[in-house]
C-alpha cells in the first residue's frame, strides 16, 4: 500500500496525557491509518519528523475568529502557531444568527462592520465557511448578545416574555443546523441586564439538543465567586455541560482569588460536568470598557474609533496630556479597544495548570494592534510554561489543548493520534520553540513549529503556508453526554 502522508520518527504524544512514545504515523485520505515502526512503507509524501514532537493539531476553544475565517481563510495567526480548529461564537457575540441594519453594538463589533454580519441563520454561516474553505477547521457557538441583537431595540433591560420566545426559536434552528450551543458575555454591558430568567430557558434548549453553555461570567472581580455560582447553577438547572470563559481572579483587589475560585469549581464537579478555558497572559483585551478604567492597573488604548492616532498608547498618557481624568479620557475614546494588566501571574498560572482547564486565545484578530495571545499562545503554554517553568508536564499540557477540549466540545474523532481519527496534526521541535509576539510587537509568528496538517493535507510546512486549504465547518451531530463525576474523572484522563 502507498499511503497519501507517512511522518516518520516522531515523538508522539497522543493528546490523552501519556508520556511520548517513537513512531511513524500513516494517512490515508483524511484520517490516520496506521502507527507504528514502518521502516518499509511507502508514500506519495514522506516527512522525516527529526525525533520532533508530533502533537494532535491544537484546538482553540476560545476565538473570536467568526468572520476571519470567511474573510482572511488562510488564518496565518492560527496556523503558524499549530491551531487546527478554532472554536467561534465566544463571549456571547457570534456572526450569525444576525444581520444588522445600523451600528455594530458593542462588544460584537470585535468581530467586524456592519457589512460582515450577513449571516440570518447559522446553516448560511455555516454554508459561508464552507465555500470560503479556511485552512483549519471551524465549530461555532451562537452568542446570547447576537440572538438579542435580533429581537430587541433596546439592551438596557431583561428581555420580554415574546424576544426570549423568539430568542428560543433563532437558537433551536441553529441547534438543528450544527451549532456546539450558546455561549455569553454577562459582564458586557449590552447583556449585563439579562438575568436568570432570561438565560435558563435558553440554556435549557441546549441541554435537550445535547450541546454546550460557555460563559464570560457575569463579574470576573469582586463578585466572581457570586458569579460563578450562577452559572453553575443555571447549567446545572439546563442539564449542560458548563465552561467557564478564561477563569481568571481581576483587579488588584482580587489577586490570590485563584485557589478559591479553582476549589469552587472542584466542588461544582462533584455535581455537573464544569470546566474552563485560560491563556497564558496576565493581561486580558477587549473594547474599552468605562467599567474596568481605574488608575490601579496600567491600560493600553489598542484603537480609537474617534481618536486613532492615540492607539499604542497608555491611557494615563492620554488623559495627562488632554489634562482630564482617566474616565472622561476613557469616554473620549470610545468606541475603543484596550489591553488591561489586570492580572497576577501566580493566579494565571494556577489556572492554567489545573486539570479541568484548557487552552483558548482569546486572539482579537481584527484589533490592528492586537494582544499578543493571538499569534503566540499554544507555544507560549508548551514552551514557557511547560519546558521552561515545569509548571505542568508537556503531556499534559498537549491534552489540555486537544483530547479535553474536544470531548468538551463534541468533537469527535478530533485531539487524538490513534487509528481511525482525522489527521489534524501539529509537529514542534521543542528546543525551538517559542511565542516571539509580545505586547510591542504583537503580530509576530512562533518559532519551532514544523508542520500542520488539516484533515490529511499539509497546510503549514517548515515557516510557510501551503495554501492547501482543507478545513471544514465541524456540525454538531452527537449529544454531548452528561456524565457523573466519575465518569468525567475518566475522561479527563483519556482522549
Amino acid at each position: 500500500m502507498v499511503y497519501d502522508l507517512l511522518i516518520r520518527n516522531a515523538n508522539v504524544l497522543d493528546g490523552s496525557g501519556a508520556p511520548h512514545f517513537r513512531a511513524d504515523v500513516a494517512i490515508q485520505g483524511e484520517r490516520i491509518c496506521a502507527i507504528g515502526e514502518m521502516p518499509y512503507a511507502k508514500a506519495n509524501t514522506i516527512i522525516d519528523a527529526q525525533e520532533y514532537y508530533l502533537a494532535p493539531g491544537f484546538i482553540d476553544v476560545h476565538t473570536h475568529d467568526d468572520t476571519n475565517v470567511i474573510r482572511t481563510p488562510d488564518m496565518q495567526p492560527k496556523l503558524t502557531q499549530g491551531v487546527t480548529t478554532v472554536v467561534v461564537g465566544n463571549c456571547g457575540i457570534s456572526a450569525s444568527p444576525v444581520t444588522l441594519a445600523h451600528d455594530v453594538p458593542d462588544p460584537m463589533n470585535l468581530l467586524g462592520n456592519a457589512e460582515d454580519f450577513r449571516y440570518p441563520t447559522f446553516a448560511d454561516y455555516a454554508q459561508a465557511v464552507d465555500t470560503a474553505q479556511p485552512s483549519i477547521n471551524v465549530a461555532a457557538l451562537m452568542g446570547h448578545t447576537s440572538l438579542r441583537s435580533q429581537v430587541m431595540d433596546s439592551f438596557d433591560r431583561p428581555a420580554n416574555s415574546a424576544e426570549i420566545s423568539t430568542m428560543e426559536a433563532l437558537l433551536r434552528q441553529a441547534l438543528d443546523e450544527g451549532a456546539l450551543g450558546l455561549s455569553s458575555g454577562l459582564a458586557y454591558r449590552n447583556a449585563i441586564h439579562a438575568p436568570t430568567t432570561e438565560m435558563a430557558p435558553l440554556v435549557a434548549i441546549v441541554g435537550e439538543a445535547g450541546g454546550v453553555y460557555t460563559t464570560h461570567l457575569r463579574d470576573e472581580f469582586a463578585g466572581l465567586l457570586d458569579a460563578m455560582d450562577e452559572a453553575f447553577n443555571t447549567a446545572r438547572e439546563g442539564k449542560v455541560p458548563l465552561v467557564i470563559s478564561h477563569l481568571k481572579c481581576a483587579g488588584a483587589g482580587n489577586w490570590g482569588g485563584a485557589v478559591q475560585a479553582l476549589s469552587k469549581l472542584e466542588a461544582a464537579t462533584q455535581h455537573q460536568h464544569a470546566h474552563c478555558d485560560c491563556y497564558p497572559y496576565t493581561a486580558g483585551s477587549s473594547t474599552l470598557d468605562l467599567g474596568q478604567v481605574t488608575d490601579e492597573i496600567e491600560i493600553t488604548i489598542t484603537w480609537s474609533q474617534p481618536h486613532p492616532e492615540q492607539a499604542r498608547r497608555p491611557l494615563k498618557d492620554i488623559a495627562t496630556e488632554w489634562k482630564m481624568p482617566l474616565i472622561d479620557a476613557a469616554r473620549k475614546l470610545q468606541p475603543a479597544g484596550a489591553v488591561y494588566h489586570n492580572m497576577s501571574e501566580a493566579d494565571m498560572q494556577q489556572v492554567l495548570a489545573h486539570p479541568l482547564s484548557m487552552v483558548g486565545s482569546d486572539g482579537l484578530p481584527n484589533d490592528p494592534n492586537p494582544h499578543p495571545r493571538l499569534w503566540g499562545a499554544f507555544p507560549r503554554v508548551l514552551a514557557h510554561y511547560s519546558r521552561d517553568l515545569n509548571l505542568m508536564p508537556l503531556a499534559e499540557a498537549v491534552r489540555k489543548m486537544t483530547s479535553l477540549s474536544a470531548a468538551n466540545f463534541g468533537l469527535t474523532d478530533r485531539g487524538t493520534i490513534r487509528i481511525g481519527a482525522y489527521a489534524d496534526l501539529t509537529l514542534f521541535d521543542l528546543n525551538t520553540l517559542e511565542d516571539t509576539a509580545n505586547y510591542e510587537t504583537p503580530i509576530a509568528a512562533a518559532k519551532g513549529i514544523e508542520l500542520v496538517v488539516v484533515n490529511g493535507k499539509i497546510a503549514y510546512h517548515q515557516g510557510a503556508i501551503t495554501g492547501q486549504r482543507s478545513g471544514r465547518m465541524l456540525r454538531r451531530t452527537e449529544r454531548i453526554s452528561h456524565m457523573t463525576p466519575s465518569d468525567q474523572s475518566k475522561q479527563e484522563q483519556t482522549p
